[in-house]
């Protein structure tokens, strides 16, 4: 058996040039994104959420990208989720995309608020009915007695709904407004490339970072 200290691996596929990356962190984001879809990795759109509660004590939990444009990231989930209840208290949030089989991260850092309705409701109205319906079903990240409980919600609903539930007051979305972006791209030696884009005064500045 391996140890976990001789584990070894080089990064050798790409290269990150600060002089060469887009000028916004938004169309480089995009260029990433891109080929990230288009080499067919398992999951290119799921990203850590990474929150604080109000104890002081960070959580992640993964989710799936569903937009993002110059506004901000989006994604979607139950409002009285822990994250949900954690973003209430502190909207600061870190969002992490990493993609192994490029050897690329992608780091983004802002402040959170939640989509408006009509966005929310256009979303989950495009969701599979299995989906709609579980997100009537599930008290997120509550505890449960055993999955049974989920099945039987999900029958109630099923049985109350019909074919073309209403979204949840509770269910939406919400995203990230970016502040600070970071691209990480493995390097032989590990003398990975970083660069960092920070806004300041309405602006972004583009930076490298040392490994």
């Amino acid at each position: 058996m391996s140890k976990l200290s001789d584990i070894r691996k080089s990064y050798e596929q790409g290269e990150l040039d600060e002089h060469l990356s887009a000028a916004e962190p938004l169309a480089q984001f995009q260029l990433w994104l891109d080929e990230a879809l288009a080499s067919k990795i398992p999951e290119p759109n799921a990203m850590t959420v990474a929150t604080v509660g109000p104890n002081g004590h960070p959580s992640t939990r993964i989710v799936l990208i569903k937009s993002y444009d110059a506004r901000g990231i989006v994604w979607f989930t139950n409002y009285d989720s822990r994250k949900g209840r954690e973003l209430a208290e502190n909207p600061n949030a870190a969002l992490q995309f990493h993609w192994v089989e490029l050897e690329r991260v992608v780091r983004i850092e802002g402040r959170v608020e939640r989509v408006d309705a009509a966005e929310s409701d256009a979303y989950f109205h495009s969701r599979p009915l299995d989906s709609r319906l579980g997100a009537w079903a599930s008290p997120q990240s509550q505890v449960i007695e055993s999955r049974a409980v989920l099945v039987s919600n999900a029958a109630k609903v099923a049985l109350t709904q019909g074919l073309n539930p209403e979204r949840p007051p509770h269910w939406g979305g919400y995203r990230l407004v970016p502040q600070r972006w970071e691209f990480w791209q493995g390097r032989k030696s590990r003398l990975h490339d970083r660069i960092c884009y920070r806004e300041a005064d309405g602006r972004w500045i583009k930076e490298r970072l040392a490994p």
